[in-house]
């Protein structure tokens, strides 16, 4: 069941890539819902009201990145995160970063994928990264052993394991733009940059373990046979994400995306 799920998952992930448009746009919204939801579950604190809001804002947020209003999509989850805190509960700020944590996803990769001509280049380059940190990782970890990083939060994560999966997540990602280069893009910018993007991959998940461990629970929900939660499977590729999308903000002449890739 956890292979299939998992075959399921990259087929839809390539997929939707490649198509882009309202695909695109509804698959990560259903992402980012249940990343939410999810969160929100974590501490007992899924109350219809804060649901309805947090839903309303991750639709109208990625909406307008889709429209290339970035500076809009944030401010909506500004002012969506605003409302969940001035909830009254005990866990309103627990509540209020959750939006901010799916938000961000969501803006993120649409906002890439929205950037032509670069948009399916930036999301394949953003998997080759992230999925190949996390195999080598696992493996390198499994193969080499070794001290752990942080046993109270990851038993399992080795510094073997880490080294393997960044040198792995900086490689191929190299690769995979360098072999149909989408602007005169040299090596070593987009292999920092994937060395970057796989680093932090690595911290988002450990970001997420220490989420679960502070509330005392193995996944963040079931939705995903054999996997666990859509947190459990998108921790480090939110932090992977997040960090694309400023960096290519920052950089941006013309497009997000552009931003990454054309180095003139």
């Amino acid at each position: 069941m956890r292979a299939v799920s998992g075959l399921v998952l990259i087929a839809v992930a390539l997929v939707t890539a490649r198509v882009g448009g309202p695909l695109f746009l509804i698959t990560w919204i259903v992402a980012s819902a249940a990343i939410f939801w999810e969160w929100q579950r974590l501490p007992g604190a899924a109350a219809m009201s804060r649901l309805v809001v947090g839903f309303v804002a991750l639709v109208a947020a990625a909406i307008a990145a889709a429209a290339d209003s970035t500076l809009l999509a944030l401010l909506i989850l500004a002012v969506g995160a605003g409302v969940l805190a001035a909830i009254p509960a005990a866990d309103r700020l627990w509540a209020a970063a959750g939006l901010v944590y799916a938000g961000l996803l969501v803006v993120a990769l649409v906002s890439l994928r929205s950037s032509f001509p670069f948009g399916s280049h930036a999301i394949i380059w953003l998997f080759a990264t992230v999925w190949s940190t996390d195999v080598f990782a696992y493996f390198g970890g499994r193969l080499i052993g070794g001290p752990k990083i942080w046993p109270r939060v990851s038993p399992s994560k080795t510094w073997s394991g880490t080294l393997t999966g960044l040198a792995a997540g900086a490689l191929f990602g190299t690769w995979v733009v360098l072999r149909d280069p989408p602007a005169p893009t040299p090596m070593a910018p987009i292999f920092l940059l994937s060395l970057a993007a796989a680093a932090l991959s690595q911290v988002g998940d450990a970001f997420e373990s220490a989420i679960k461990r502070h509330f005392g629970v193995k996944d963040s929900s079931n939705l995903i046979p054999g996997h666990g939660g859509v947190m459990d499977r998108l921790d480090g590729f939110i932090a992977a994400a997040v960090f694309a999308f400023v960096f290519g903000l920052i950089r941006a002449q013309t497009t997000v995306a552009g931003g990454l890739f054309y180095w003139p």
